[in-house]
């Protein structure tokens, strides 16, 4: 069977079509149109303007996904469409259904409803860059982005329980705000990353320690607001000379980075022992953080996906929306799909 996909939650819009013969993948097409630079300026995503972009850029990926999947002539190219209906912003998740619907009618195919989290957590089973790591259950997930930050029990896929998540701010979000008060572009992830990279030479001339929020209590919760106002006080207390020099900038963008990975570190390890896990899945746009990877692969073999397929995309829906459809979890009444913004995994 072949699934087109179409994933829309937030900024990025992705296209794939997913060929599955004899339980076996094969990706024909995965197109992504970025919003990054759109939204840069604004330093954060415009849930209006983005749901315009998507609009404008749907029919154009489309195209380009049916013609590289050698199906563009086909008066039925798909058998089915898998469709991210949430968790996301509500106007962006609007765009997507209303497409797919239109093309579910056209073709005369059902749709598959899929959680975007789930699509984070099964392209890093699946796809992991790790070949001799196999999917083992129970499994610790652990969903880092701009928007969530959840640890995850997977007792096998398609069965999922929440036991951890954010109070506030998710780490990418953190990542986001501290980013711009060191003045640094957005995205603030991969700007905090590149500005802690590399050592720091002679005798630091800063000492900065952040705090390890909730990294001590006895649940599986986060908080990262607390990280950020502490980042915004101790930049409020240097002159501007220091403010704006290279050395306090790397010394304050490595210390945000490793106070972030130290809670996610001991808390997704505490639950591996918790619930015996046999592994640890890794999601999200933040999984691309090299130092993350690094130092989780240092404590236990993990099951991540390359760097690009981290952040959202179709590939990861049409995947999810695979295991949906073997669930007979789709439909061909595709007007009562709607968006849901508050999606939860369980």
């Amino acid at each position: 069977m072949r699934i087109l996909s179409i994933e829309t939650s937030c900024d990025d819009t992705g296209v794939a079509i997913l060929e599955i013969k004899s339980g076996k993948f094969h990706v024909l097409a995965n197109e992504l149109s970025s919003q990054v630079k759109l939204h840069a300026k604004y330093g954060g995503v415009y849930p209006s303007l983005a749901k315009r972009e998507h609009i404008k850029n749907l029919p154009v990926v489309l195209r380009h996904v049916l013609a590289k999947a050698k199906l563009a002539k086909q008066e039925k190219p798909v058998d089915a469409i898998a469709l991210t209906v949430g968790p996301g912003l509500d106007p962006c998740l609007w765009t997507g259904i209303n497409f797919a619907k239109e093309l579910a009618k056209k073709w005369d195919v059902p749709i598959i409803p899929v959680n975007h989290l789930e699509g984070h957590m099964l392209i890093s089973l699946l796809m992991a860059e790790n070949k001799k790591v196999k999917p083992a259950f129970p499994a610790i997930a652990l969903i880092v982005s701009g928007g969530h930050t959840q640890l995850v029990l997977v007792k096998k896929i398609g069965s999922y329980k929440i036991i951890g998540e954010t109070r506030d701010d998710a780490a990418g979000e953190c990542f986001d705000k501290t980013a711009r008060i060191l003045g640094l572009p957005y995205p603030g992830g991969p700007a905090v990353a590149r500005a802690a990279g590399g050592a720091l030479t002679g005798k630091p001339a800063f000492s900065i320690k952040l705090p390890r929020p909730m990294i001590h209590t006895k649940d599986y919760d986060f908080s990262f607001s607390g990280l950020k106002t502490a980042v915004l006080y101790d930049f409020q207390s240097r002159t501007v000379k220091v403010q704006k020099s290279k050395e306090y900038i790397r010394t304050m963008a490595k210390e945000i980075q490793q106070a972030i990975i130290d809670v996610f570190l001991l808390k997704t390890l505490r639950a591996v022992d918790e619930y015996d896990a046999k592994a640890i899945v890794l999601g999200g746009g933040v999984a691309a953080n090299e130092e993350l990877r690094k130092q989780f692969q240092k404590k236990m073999k993990i099951l991540v996906a390359p760097k690009e397929l981290c952040t959202d995309n179709g590939l990861m829906i049409a995947l999810a929306g695979y295991f949906r459809w073997r669930k007979k979890k789709y439909t061909k009444n595709v007007d009562h799909i709607s968006a849901e913004p508050n999606l939860r995994i369980e």
